[in-house]
């Protein structure tokens, strides 16, 4: 038989009958331009980039998902395509997976669970060259696969040699389904590689393995969900429409990527598509009944109305971690403000919880929902309207370890050092930021961060002051804590030599100090409390100072203002040859320590408590373990405070 041409745009043509040239035509006219991505600057992007020095960043106007139209946020599924618009290599996929009729086949040890089944071709399959692909017989090519996103091909059994397994049989079928999901689990990624990556390759691969691996592949695949704009949501919520089944199985709703000028250029357009709405949002969540996790950011905040967050907090029982990250829209404040109510329960089931730069939200929200969080571990309230009545109320069952108090102007000195002092939920403190913009509030003075450094925790591993005023005798009450700190952002009213009294000890000190002198454990310092003349530059790179000396190890990042970042690129080949070389993002600066020839491998930044981040000095808390990218990438890392 003729193999048939093609239609344009790779439609696929009917097996018999003449082309239907007329619905060419309508298709063509109904097809979607092609949006202007050079135009797009409401979306900026940064992640961490994969390289030898830290503090090294790439970024963005678009987010990283740059060709997102072209990406699948979940592996689709063996039965059904997700809906693609016409023309597409999806709605191609689709019409060549019509044409293929499979069955489910049961597991042997819960025959009822159509969860941990698999699909496979009916006996009436002959084979994937009876496919057509874009208008021609489709191969057994990897290409054709992954196109198709099916699962097996159903050859004829062979004949097995000695010593070699049987189909269904290899070692690495044979073990427990939990060690082969924690071993696929490494394989997927938050973040693409690069904007024209397809996600998640390698596991769309073993989709294809056998049925083993299929099996417990769709577990990683769908457990996190990213969205990096609405269409690739409307598909995943047809999807799990679909097939209910699967959407008990996601753990996390990623928005930090999502960027709603990706697909279309204008306010109304994306209105008109109604994909994500708040509407199908609820009913996301609804058929996502196990949901551990989810991260939403400013673009959605319009969508995040009263039903929605009602079930975020009460309708999800399982719900850890709520991130809205820069919501301020006004219809997000009165949700909010609308769904507190006395009849909440006396216990919520959030543990951690972000509502950073949340500008909007009044005073009565925090007063409201603190009091419920009996198991909280993360807090982060940068910039918002919390009170000191407001953090007292945090029942004393919570375990703090990460509390972001940033540039929250409604607290007070007293408040904050009374609560540090005295509330067991703080004990055990990791990620403490007290920051403030000195320029136009000072929230701790000298005596307030006199009274504050010795209650602090000895399990602190980040310590921010920047904005308080701080003198040369505090440089004796910080020492100790330079013994476990690994990040440290000091205040105002220092100069370099008295940083520098952080690395060594002081020239008139007794022998007893000398001699029991203890290193210190820091591997970033922020000195953008410095502005203009007042970090002394000669005496920095000088020989008396030992904060860019190679003895000065673990340190490896000094953060610097922004002005005089500027005064140290005009110097960067001195800085290159003392070992040093300037890095910036977006209004961050920071000199980096380069390795040496002969250095041992470098530490990658990695930690346990930054929570996936690799970076140092993160402004923004992370209230779940991934990479860091898209908007939460540049609430960290790109911006000041």
């Amino acid at each position: 038989m003729a193999v048939p041409k093609p239609r344009p745009h790779g439609r696929l043509q009917p097996l018999r009958g003449p082309p239907d040239y007329k619905a060419m035509a309508a298709d063509e006219q109904s097809r979607p331009s092609t949006p202007d991505r050079v135009s797009r600057s409401s979306f900026s992007s940064i992640r961490e980039h994969d390289n030898t020095l830290p503090q090294t960043f790439s970024q963005s106007k678009v987010s990283s998902y740059f060709g997102a139209d072209s990406d699948e946020a979940i592996g689709d599924s063996p039965t059904t395509s997700p809906p693609a618009t016409p023309g597409s290599s999806s709605s191609s996929a689709a019409r060549a997976l019509n044409m293929i009729q499979t069955q489910f086949q049961p597991p042997v040890t819960n025959p009822n669970s159509r969860l941990l089944g698999y699909w496979t071709p009916a006996d009436s399959f002959q084979g994937w060259k009876g496919i057509q692909v874009k208008g021609k017989l489709a191969s057994k090519s990897f290409g054709d696969l992954q196109v198709l996103h099916q699962v097996f091909s159903n050859p004829p059994p062979r004949p097995t040699k000695r010593g070699q397994d049987r189909p269904g049989h290899a070692p690495i079928e044979r073990l427990p389904t939990e060690i082969l999901s924690a071993i696929i689990n490494l394989l997927a990624l938050d973040v693409p590689p690069n904007g024209l990556t397809r996600r998640n390759i390698d596991l769309m691969s073993l989709l294809l393995t056998s049925r083993t691996l299929h099996v417990a592949t769709l577990s990683t695949l769908y457990s996190r969900i990213t969205i990096p704009h609405s269409r690739i949501f409307q598909k995943f919520l047809a999807h799990i429409s679909a097939h209910p089944n699967l959407g008990t199985i996601v753990r996390r709703l990623d928005f930090c990527h999502f960027n709603p000028s990706q697909l279309f250029l204008t306010a109304a357009e994306r209105s008109k598509a109604r994909n994500l709405t708040s509407e199908t949002l609820l009913q996301c969540l609804e058929l996502t009944p196990h949901l551990q996790e989810f991260l939403g950011q400013e673009y959605i905040d319009d969508d995040l109305d009263a039903g929605v967050l009602q079930k975020l907090f009460l309708g999800l029982p399982q719900l850890k971690a709520i991130d809205f990250c820069g919501c301020t829209s006004n219809a997000f404040k009165e949700s909010f403000v609308a769904i507190i109510s006395p009849n909440w329960p006396k216990e919520l089931t959030v543990r951690r919880l972000s509502l950073h730069k949340c500008l909007t939200l009044p005073s009565s929200v925090f007063e409201a929902i603190l009091p419920r969080l009996a198991r909280l571990t993360h807090l982060d309230v940068a910039g918002t309207r919390i009170t000191d009545a407001a953090l007292a109320s945090i029942p004393p069952t919570a375990r703090i370890t990460h509390l972001n108090l940033t540039k929250c102007t409604l607290l007070s000195a007293r408040g904050v050092i009374d609560f540090l002092a005295n509330h067991p939920a703080v004990k055990g403190l990791q990620f403490l930021s007290l920051a403030a913009d000195a320029r136009s509030h000072q929230a701790f003075d000298a005596e307030n961060v006199t009274e504050l450094l010795p209650i602090l925790p000895k399990t602190l591993k980040s310590l921010n002051l920047k904005g308080s005023k701080m003198t040369s005798s505090h440089i004796d009450l910080l020492r100790p804590l330079t013994k476990h700190l690994e990040e440290l952002a000091v205040g105002r009213s220092l100069t370099p030599r008295d940083v520098n009294r952080l690395f060594m000890p002081d020239e008139d000190s007794d022998v007893a100090m000398q001699v029991g002198w203890v290193p210190h454990s820091l591997r970033y310092i922020d000195l953008s409390d410095f502005w203009g003349q007042e970090l002394d530059l000669v005496y920095l790179f000088g020989s008396a100072c030992a904060i860019l000396k190679p003895y000065s190890e673990p340190l490896e990042v000094v953060e610097l203002a922004e002005d005089v970042c500027r005064r140290v690129s005009k110097s960067a080949t001195a800085l290159q040859r003392i070992g040093w070389q300037l890095s910036e993002c977006g209004s961050r600066g920071w000199m980096v320590r380069q390795p040496g020839k002969n250095a041992l491998p470098r530490d990658d930044g990695s930690r346990g408590w930054k929570m996936g981040a690799e970076s140092w000095g993160m402004r923004k808390i992370p209230v779940a373990h991934a990479e860091v990218g898209g908007m939460y990438g540049n609430f960290m890392f790109s911006r000041k405070l």
